[in-house]
């Protein structure tokens, strides 16, 4: 299975019925293809739309996006509104989880996501809001970039948020951020502790309860 998917796959099963949960660009936007049958998750756009349906790509209308642009279907219940309302949703905690990708995760929880020095970019966007708004924050990203560690002793690059992410979840491993530090609690099947020690720079506690990935 492609590590994108199998990241998608592990962090729809985070999601409870009624939630309402916002899904940043990139890998998290393929969380919605793995809900599970009978959940009624509310997914909302910081543009400004409640009730995200899958993408429209047969007849796709433009006026009606996702946050990242991508033309998606109304449900009964979907709503739109200003962009105003939507950051008050975030602001005001009503969101309860929020799936971003990340550049960089630290052994405290801080989060760098939006801009790699000397790369051109358009802007942090609403992912600053969205990671200290949510009740639970959840980084959904590949576990080494070209070869390097993306799980970090001290990320080293601008900050989207400090202290924040509760759980990362990688093609490798599924990781809790706790008053400890980092805690392994699922590897892949396929994979072994020393594999994703060997594949992290920041220091892990392993689970006592360490289980294998539900895939």
């Amino acid at each position: 299975m492609d590590p994108k998917e199998i990241i998608a796959k592990r962090v729809a099963k985070e999601l409870k019925d009624g939630d309402f949960v916002n899904l940043g660009i990139g890998i998290p936007t393929l969380v919605s293809n793995y809900i599970p049958k009978g959940l009624r998750i509310i997914f909302q756009g910081e543009n400004g739309i409640l009730g995200i349906g899958e993408a429209n790509k047969e007849n796709p209308d433009y006026e009606i996006t996702n946050a990242g642009n991508v033309p998606v279907k109304t449900l009964p219940y979907t709503s739109f509104f200003d962009t105003f309302l939507s950051f008050t949703m975030i602001r005001g905690g009503h969101i309860d989880v929020t799936v971003l990708g990340g550049i960089q995760v630290d052994e405290e929880g801080n989060l760098a996501n939006w801009i790699i020095p000397q790369k051109m970019i358009a802007g942090i966007g609403g992912a600053m809001d969205l990671a200290v708004g949510s009740k639970k924050l959840i980084v959904a990203m590949e576990h080494t970039a070209k070869g390097e560690p993306k799980i970090l002793k001290r990320c080293t690059y601008p900050l989207t948020a400090s202290k924040k992410v509760n759980l990362i979840v990688t093609e490798l491993a599924v990781i809790e951020v706790n008053k400890d530090g980092l805690l392994l609690k699922e590897i892949h099947p396929d994979t072994s502790v020393d594999d994703v020690i060997n594949k992290t720079e920041a220091k892990l506690n392993i689970s006592n309860d360490l289980k294998f990935m539900e895939l």
